[in-house]
């Protein structure tokens, strides 16, 4: 295995670029153990502090885990486990929501009309029995937000799409914090079951264009909402410190 020489004085980012392009390359694989800390950093020419911060931040993408004692190994590279620094940022700026409602508005449209050709009776009752548990905990965002993500795992299941099922998990993933964020929203979880009827109602007539149709209305309408909730935070004015403090008698 070559990892490669870097100049004595190169960046961190250099040395994490140079062990993910081994991981891209297939050159290290999930589980595989880096060399020692000193061997490595004589092999790359680096320094040793230089390896450690690139090590850490591997460590903080989930790229690799730092084992005390025993060295340092990459990880499973899970879909899940990746994308959870992603889902951090996604928390900082609802923008970032919107954007992902776009992806979602592309990829989940066509997997509920993939779906609608190829569901199953079997899965049709699975649907169902997800929108009686919803309708269960529909007062309950966060108890919702469990069947919901099941609910629409099983339509992607039903498109037989490998592919499209990883992106989806991925998506999914970082929908976690969109979903809470809107899902405490009023009226968003009582809208989503009606939502997510129509969509079950038009998968159960295995049809098509209006499977598409009812998941697309679907994203819009919860789009809409997280829009109105950042329109109504941006319009709200920054308050002056001390303005909520009593006044003193004069």
């Amino acid at each position: 295995m070559v990892f490669g020489t870097l100049e004595r004085d190169v960046l961190p980012e250099k040395i994490v670029a140079r062990i993910l392009s081994m991981i891209k390359d297939k050159q290290l694989g999930p589980g595989d153990k880096l060399p020692p800390e000193r061997e490595l950093a004589a092999m790359m020419r680096v320094s040793r502090p230089s390896l450690r911060t690139a090590l850490r931040a591997l460590a903080l993408m989930k790229i690799v885990e730092i084992r005390q004692g025993d060295g340092t190994y990459v990880t499973s590279l899970d879909t899940r486990s990746l994308i959870e620094p992603l889902e951090f940022v996604f928390s900082l700026d609802d923008s970032t929501f919107l954007e992902l409602f776009e992806a979602r508005k592309i990829l989940e449209v066509g997997i509920a009309e993939l779906a609608a050709r190829q569901i199953t009776d079997e899965e049709i009752a699975d649907l169902e029995a997800c929108l009686v548990r919803s309708a269960e905990v529909v007062e309950d965002p966060e108890a919702f937000l469990q069947v919901d993500l099941e609910l629409h795992a099983k339509i992607t299941e039903a498109c037989r799409n490998p592919i499209l099922a990883r992106f989806m998990q991925s998506i999914s993933q970082l929908g976690l914090a969109s979903r809470r964020r809107t899902g405490y929203l009023p009226g968003v979880t009582v809208q989503s079951l009606e939502d997510h009827r129509a969509i079950v109602t038009a998968l159960k007539a295995r049809n098509p264009e209006a499977a598409r149709q009812a998941m697309l209305q679907h994203l819009r309408n919860v789009e809409q909402r997280l829009k109105q909730v950042i329109l109504s935070e941006d319009l709200t004015p920054p308050q002056e410190p001390g303005a909520n403090e009593p006044r003193s008698s004069s």
